[in-house]
């Protein structure tokens, strides 16, 4: 987290001449590395004042099988949640670490003005902890859409995941909404929100956070770009307890191009 902010505002030099929007847009058809995190500084409900930490570990795979533009997402978490003693009055008594559940998705993309993406999700029970992950095979769709502005970008993501084994362990069966929303700046700096809304079907429960960031570009060569951010979020609705209430959403990502200057996915479609 303190690289991401040390970066954002200018540890490595002088930005090049970079496209925020093409950056920022989850549907360019770039090989695409993240390394992001988010930090829960405090939980609605939950005593002691414990926090939580996930690093996520992301990456984008852009293909044409069988003649069809598609985008393959993944996500390896590494989670660090807390502990509760076993009282009449549970309070936080330590952390466990362990890898998280790998979600994985892939988005067929369909071209235009304004950009869709949407395909399977799969989540894979790889959590090295009990606390650490949902314990479940889980299988959903996800979808994306993206309308990029000469100011900027809006859009947004959606995923719903329902699990399908038979675990002891509780049924799974999770919305996520994404906004996206990310205005241009001088200098390759850009404002962004990105505060993802999390629907827990199976329990009726929810929360909607509300981010407000500053993120920078950097074009480190002609072929690979650099994305630099950070996002404190603070939640604004929820329903039930363990909801987080402040949340900083930072990360270092990683574009590369196949070779030279690759264009949006919808102008990559129609000139491949």
């Amino acid at each position: 987290m303190v690289t991401a902010l040390a970066l954002v505002f200018g540890g490595i030099g002088p930005a090049a001449a970079a496209d925020p929007n093409e950056a920022n847009n989850p549907l360019t058809p770039k090989i695409t590395i993240n390394f992001q995190d988010y930090y829960t500084s405090s939980f609605y409900g939950l005593p002691g004042k414990p926090d939580a930490n996930s690093f996520l570990f992301r990456g984008l795979i852009p293909s044409k099988l069988g003649g069809v533009p598609q985008l393959f997402r993944f996500t390896l978490p590494i989670n660090t949640v807390p502990t509760f003693s076993r009282t009449l009055s549970p309070s936080p008594n330590g952390h466990d670490t362990g890898v998280g559940d790998l979600t994985l998705m892939d988005l067929f993309v369909v071209p235009g003005k304004v950009e869709f993406g949407a395909g399977p999700l799969l989540v894979i029970p790889t959590a090295t902890q009990k606390d650490t992950g949902q314990g479940r095979w889980q299988a959903g769709a996800a979808g994306v859409v993206v309308a990029p502005q000469s100011w900027g970008i809006i859009g947004g993501l959606a995923t719903y995941q329902h699990s399908f084994d038979s675990d002891s362990r509780p049924a799974q069966s999770l919305l996520t909404v994404q906004p996206i929303l990310n205005v241009n700046l001088p200098q390759q700096f850009y404002l962004r929100s990105s505060g993802t809304m999390n629907f827990d079907l199976e329990n009726h429960t929810h929360y909607i956070p509300v981010g407000l960031g500053i993120g920078r570009i950097w074009e480190l060569n002609e072929t690979t770009t650099m994305n630099t951010f950070i996002e404190p979020q603070y939640t604004v609705a929820h329903k039930g307890a363990g909801a987080p209430k402040w949340q900083i959403f930072g990360g270092v990502n990683f574009q590369f191009a196949l070779s030279g200057p690759t264009p949006l996915a919808s102008e990559a479609v129609v000139k491949p």
